[in-house]
């Protein structure tokens, strides 16, 4: 962590101490289901879309944040693969949000030494919004700061399935040296689109639901929950924080005592 706790939270809200936090035990990897973007236009009289895009300024927040805390990897579910059921022009919006949001923050993530990646399947996505998330880690691939880890268009069921064919495929393969035998929980996990990233250590949701809606089940096995009322585009470093110390005060046996 490069700055101090008082230039990260420079005005926390009456009740919330930084004494509180334990630097040291700030988790490696927080997801975050960031829910609540359309009931947040609706409460304003806004279109869904309105929504989305006040999101980005709750994203830029969230990053920003955790990259200072000393995080290791932000996961943020953007778009999963049942949002497709959507109304056609929020969808088309969506996809043009993310291609232009993603190459006007690229630069900047790239001076700070954020990796920008991305989970999913991005082989249906528009070719404007596959290009930009393609250039955004062709940028920074290289850097070793905190890692962005961009869900889109992915469903925690159909990348299971996935991982199960490929599987299935070097085990039915007569030239592999790989048997049907050595098929186990770490075969499976390196099939994954996360192979190279350590599960969550917490799971932020926000806007008070409480599910994760086919988000990393495999790799949400001993995460720890935390559900917040906020909705996305309300959510700022602070309620970021609020976040981390509930997972800091909880006790994490891993199935043991």
């Amino acid at each position: 962590m490069n700055k101090s706790l008082e230039a990260i939270f420079p005005a926390p809200p009456e009740g919330l101490s930084l004494a509180e936090l334990d630097v040291a035990s700030i988790p490696e990897h927080i997801a975050v289901i960031m829910d609540g973007n359309g009931r947040w236009a609706k409460k304003r009289m806004m279109n869904r879309l309105k929504g989305h895009k006040a999101g980005i300024e709750a994203v830029r927040e969230t990053i920003r944040c955790a990259s200072d805390l000393g995080v290791r990897y932000l996961t943020i579910y953007s778009f999963s693969t049942e949002n497709w059921k959507r109304p056609e022009d929020e969808v088309d919006g969506l996809m043009d949000l993310f291609a232009r949001t993603m190459l006007a923050e690229v630069d900047g993530l790239d001076e700070e030494g954020v990796r920008v990646m991305t989970i999913g399947d991005m082989s249906v996505l528009p070719a404007d919004t596959r290009a930009a998330f393609e250039a955004a880690w062709e940028q920074t691939r290289d850097n070793d700061g905190m890692t962005l880890v961009v869900a889109v268009n992915y469903g925690s069921r159909s990348e299971i399935v996935r991982a199960a064919k490929l599987l299935a495929a070097e085990a039915a393969d007569a030239a592999s040296a790989f048997d049907i035998q050595d098929i186990d929980e770490d075969a499976l996990a390196r099939r994954l689109y996360t192979a190279d990233i350590p599960d969550p250590d917490v799971i932020i949701r926000t806007s008070g639901e409480m599910r994760l809606s086919n988000f990393l089940l495999w790799q949400a096995a001993y995460a720890e929950l935390v559900c917040t009322d906020t909705l996305w585009p309300d959510f700022d470093r602070y309620e970021l924080l609020r976040c981390i110390l509930a997972f800091q005060g909880r006790s994490r046996r891993f199935g043991g005592v």
